[in-house]
C-alpha cells in the first residue's frame, strides 16, 4: 500500500508545481498592434496605435477615453503639450457618409460607424473642415479601422480615431446637452526602458540567489550530518536519510516531461474557464500557498537566532495593505520555498526539465494564435475576460514612468524553472569545494541575469508585445552548464550524478590515523 501512496504524491506535487509554474513569460502591454490581415499600402500604413482622448467641458477637465488610431490618415502627436485642444460637434447625419449638414470651422466631429466606409467618412469630414474624426464603435470593444481593397484615394489629411460605444455615448449626450467638448488626440511613446523593468529583473534575480543559497545550505548541512552518521557508524542513517529526503523532492525525467503535459491541461482549462469567479478562487489559494511560503521562509531565517527559537515555531501573520506589494512578497516567498522543496538532482534532468519548459513556452505564447486565434498564455495571464486585473501567479510592478500606466509582469515559471538549475549549480560548488570561479553557480547566474535581460530588450523592441522569456534564458543557462562541464571534464558527474565522488569518511579516518 506504501507504493501507491507515493505515488500519488508525487503526481499531486507535480500537478501543484506545474499548476505554479504554468506561466513564464514577460509582459508591459502593448500601445502598438500589428495586423498581417491587414495588409499596409501606400497611403493607408500606419501601425494601430492606441490614442489618449481627454475630454474637457467647457474649462473643467473631465474623463479620459482611450481609443486607437486608423490605418490611413497623419500620424498623431505624441506629446501632450503638441495636441490641440480642439472642440466637438456632432455629425449630421450622424453616420457622415454624405456632406454635413452643419458647418465646420476645425473641429473634431463625432461619427457614428456603419453605412460607409471608414475612408469615406474620414473624406467627408476632411472636406466639410473638420481637423479630426472620432469614429463611434457600435460595441464596447475597440475595431481597427483599414482601408478597402477597392478604394483607391486613401490619402487622407486629418487623424482618424475610433472610440468605443460607452466613450462615444457620453460625449454625445454631454454635446446634446447644449454643453462645449473640448478633446486633445495624442499618442504618447512609452519610455525606452521602464524603472519597473530593472526592479523586477532584480527581484527574480535576487529571488533565484537567495533561493539556490538556502538550498545549497540544507543540502550541505545534509551532507555534514550524513558524513558524521557514517563515522560513528550508527544504525541510525537509513532513519535519519529517510526523514531528510521527506522534505525534499527531487524530480526525474518522467516529471519533467508530465509538468508541459499538465501545465498544457491547467492553462487551456484557465482559458476556457476564466471569469471573475475562476480569478477569485486562484487568488484564494495562491494566498494560502504564499503565506505558508513565507512562514516557512521566516521560520527557516528566524531558527538562525537562539532569541527566536520559540517565535520561529509559531505561526507568522503577513499583514497586506497593497494589492501588488502583497502578491510580490507572497509570490517571492512561494518561489524559494518551491526551489527549496523541489529539486533537480542531475544536469539530466535540468536540461529535459528546460527543453520542456522552453517547448511549452513558445507554443502557447505564439503558436497558439494559430488555433485559438490569440495568444493563450497572455490572454490567460492578462484575464481579460475575468474583469479583473490577471492572475496571481506573477510579479508585478507598476510602470511608473509610463504615460500609459499599467504593470510589467514576469510568470512564476520563468523564475522557478532556471532557479532549479541554478541551485543545483551551487549544491554541485558546495560539496565539490570549488571556489565561486572555479565553480558553476557564478556562470549560471550570470546566464540567468544576461538571458532575462535579453528578453527585456525584445520586449521593448516588440512595443510591450508578450516575450517568452524562457525562449532566451534555457538556451544561456542549459548552454553555460553543458559548455562549461565539458570544458572541464566534470560533464559525467553534472550529467547523471549531480554531485562529485566522495569517499567513505571510514576511508579518510584510516588514513588519518596511518
Amino acid at each position: 500500500m506504501e507504493v501507491p501512496t507515493n505515488r500519488s504524491r508525487a503526481v499531486l506535487q507535480v500537478a501543484v508545481f506545474s499548476l505554479i509554474c504554468s506561466f513564464s513569460f514577460v509582459f508591459a502591454g502593448d500601445i502598438v498592434h500589428q495586423d498581417d490581415i491587414a495588409p499596409k499600402r501606400p497611403g493607408c500604413d500606419n501601425n494601430f496605435v492606441l490614442v489618449k482622448v481627454p475630454t474637457w467641458l467647457g474649462d473643467s477637465e473631465e474623463e479620459e477615453f482611450v481609443g486607437v488610431g486608423a490605418r490611413f490618415g497623419p500620424t498623431l502627436e505624441s506629446k501632450e503639450k503638441d495636441a490641440n485642444k480642439s472642440r466637438v460637434t456632432l455629425a449630421d447625419p450622424p453616420d457622415c457618409c454624405s456632406t454635413p449638414k452643419n458647418k465646420l470651422t476645425g473641429e473634431v466631429i463625432l461619427v457614428h460607424r456603419g453605412n460607409c466606409s471608414f475612408t469615406a467618412k474620414a473624406h467627408v469630414a476632411e472636406a466639410a473642415g473638420a481637423s479630426a474624426i472620432l469614429i463611434v464603435n457600435n460595441q464596447t470593444e475597440l475595431f481597427k479601422m483599414v482601408c478597402e481593397p477597392d478604394e483607391n484615394n486613401v490619402h487622407i489629411g486629418i487623424p482618424a480615431v475610433m472610440l468605443p460605444q460607452d466613450a462615444g455615448s457620453s460625449l454625445e449626450t454631454s454635446i446634446q446637452n447644449k454643453l462645449n467638448v473640448y478633446v486633445q488626440l495624442y499618442s504618447p511613446k512609452r519610455p525606452l526602458v521602464d524603472v519597473a523593468e530593472v526592479f523586477l529583473w532584480l527581484m527574480a534575480v535576487g529571488t533565484i540567489l537567495c533561493a539556490s543559497y538556502w538550498s545549497a545550505w540544507t543540502a550541505r548541512e545534509a551532507a555534514i550530518e550524513q558524513d558524521k552518521i557514517l563515522k560513528d557508524a550508527s544504525d541510525e542513517y537509513l532513519n535519519t536519510e529517510s526523514s531528510r529526503s521527506s522534505g525534499v523532492v527531487d524530480i526525474n525525467t518522467t516529471s519533467a516531461v508530465l509538468f508541459v503535459v499538465i501545465a498544457s491541461c491547467f492553462l487551456v482549462m484557465l482559458y476556457k474557464l476564466m471569469s471573475y469567479w475562476f480569478i477569485e478562487v486562484l487568488v484564494v489559494l495562491f494566498a494560502i500557498g504564499g503565506v505558508e511560503g513565507l512562514q516557512t521562509c521566516l521560520v527557516a531565517l528566524l531558527s538562525c537566532f537562539r532569541c527566536f527559537d520559540h517565535a520561529a515555531q509559531t505561526f507568522v501573520k503577513v499583514p497586506i495593505s497593497f494589492a501588488w506589494i502583497g502578491q510580490d512578497i507572497l509570490g517571492i516567498a512561494l518561489i524559494v520555498t518551491v526551489i527549496q522543496i523541489i529539486r533537480v538532482p542531475n544536469l539530466k534532468v535540468g536540461t529535459v526539465l528546460l527543453s520542456c519548459a522552453f517547448l511549452y513556452d513558445i507554443f502557447w505564447v505564439f503558436v497558439s494564435k494559430w488555433w485559438f486565434h490569440e495568444s493563450v498564455m497572455i490572454m490567460v495571464a492578462r484575464g481579460d475576460k475575468s474583469g479583473e486585473d490577471g492572475i496571481p501567479m506573477l510579479l508585478k510592478i507598476p510602470r511608473m514612468f509610463d504615460p500609459w500606466g499599467g504593470y510589467s509582469i514576469i510568470g512564476f515559471g520563468d523564475i522557478i524553472l532556471p532557479g532549479l538549475l541554478v541551485a543545483f549549480s551551487l549544491r554541485y560548488d558546495w560539496l565539490s569545494n570549488k571556489s565561486l570561479r572555479a565553480g558553476y553557480f557564478l556562470w549560471a547566474m550570470l546566464a540567468y541575469g544576461l538571458g532575462l535581460l535579453i528578453t527585456y530588450v525584445a520586449l521593448n523592441l516588440m512595443d510591450g508585445h508578450g516575450q517568452p522569456a524562457l525562449l532566451y534564458i534555457v538556451p544561456f543557462t542549459v548552454g553555460t552548464l553543458l559548455t562549461l562541464g565539458k570544458h572541464r571534464g566534470d560533464l559525467r558527474h553534472l550529467w547523471s550524478k549531480g554531485e562529485p565522488d566522495r569517499l567513505c569518511p571510514h576511508v579518510q579516518l584510516q588514513s588519518s590515523e596511518q
